[in-house]
């Protein structure tokens, strides 16, 4: 395990981290790549720990495009959205970021040690402000997210309760003056309690990768067209591809909910494989 420490002041300290109000004296990184990565176009995509179905893919499929695209992801290598965002990168051959809430050589949750070996492998970092031996505490993680969004030129919060960790990630950009982008979500969620009330004081909706990839100053690729891995959107998809043509036609074939429908047809959107244009559907990839 490689370990190495920058401190504020160096000239490979992180230029967008040493702008915020409080940043770190110094940076444990764990991984072969250079403190460089830190400094390159990055995202934070952070959300609920106990996310929905929903909550998960969306955070991989605006991972793996933004991945796709150049940008780095960073998250806090939580459970649920965090996992999924760090996945998402590495689905897409780039770049990922896990920022921890105790010392260098902990894996936190010890369940996601495999995906830290991952992110390492792949070329990306595990960073903490932390020195070896420190253990994790309910305060450090708040104190871990200004690290997040202090790395990141845009944060993205995909699910969110009234009061998660994820909204004082996004505080923290707002305090930086980086943009914030939410997930719209449905209003009877309580996961969706937090990204609605992002939008309601200003946030930018993400609604497909283009809108993050705009807010990181990126240009916009073609759709990975990769359908997600979710029966229900591949239910949706192939009733689409037979024919149908609305919501409730959908309903029909699938014999599914509409709510459900609703979440199928959004993750297809992200992926490029539906349009949905005044109510109508169609298929946007080949067969």
């Amino acid at each position: 395990m490689t370990v190495s420490v920058v401190r504020r002041g160096d000239g490979s300290y992180p230029a967008l981290l040493a702008q915020i109000p409080d940043p770190p004296s110094r940076l444990w990184l764990r991984g072969d790549a250079p403190p460089e990565l830190l400094d390159r176009p990055a995202v934070a995509i952070v959300g609920a720990r106990a996310c929905s179905g929903y909550g998960r893919s969306v955070a991989r499929l605006l991972a793996t495009e933004a991945a796709a695209a150049g940008a780095v992801v960073i998250s806090g290598m939580a459970r649920g959205v965090d996992g999924e965002a760090h996945r998402g990168a590495l689905a897409a051959g780039g770049a990922t970021v896990a920022v921890l809430g105790c010392g260098i050589d902990r894996d936190y949750p010890a369940a996601h040690a495999e995906l830290a070996g991952a992110i390492v492998a792949a070329g990306g970092l595990v960073v903490s402000e932390y020195e070896p031996g420190v253990e994790p505490a309910p305060w450090r993680f708040p104190a871990r997210n200004r690290i997040i969004a202090g790395l990141a030129r845009a944060t993205v919060v995909v699910e969110a309760r009234e009061r998660s960790g994820a909204l004082i990630t996004a505080d923290f950009a707002l305090e930086d003056g980086r943009e914030v982008l939410a997930v719209p979500g449905e209003i009877t969620s309580a996961l969706s309690a937090g990204t609605n009330a992002l939008l309601r004081i200003g946030a930018t909706p993400a609604t497909t990768s283009a809108d993050v990839l705009e807010a990181l100053g990126l240009e916009a690729q073609p759709p990975a067209q990769t359908i997600p891995d979710d029966p229900v959107a591949a239910a949706v998809l192939n009733a689409v591809r037979a024919g149908a043509g609305t919501p409730d036609e959908l309903s029909r074939a699938t014999g599914v909910g509409a709510g459900e429908i609703a979440a199928a047809l959004a993750l297809l959107e992200l992926a490029g494989a539906v349009a949905v244009d005044e109510g109508m559907v169609r298929s946007t990839i080949a067969r």
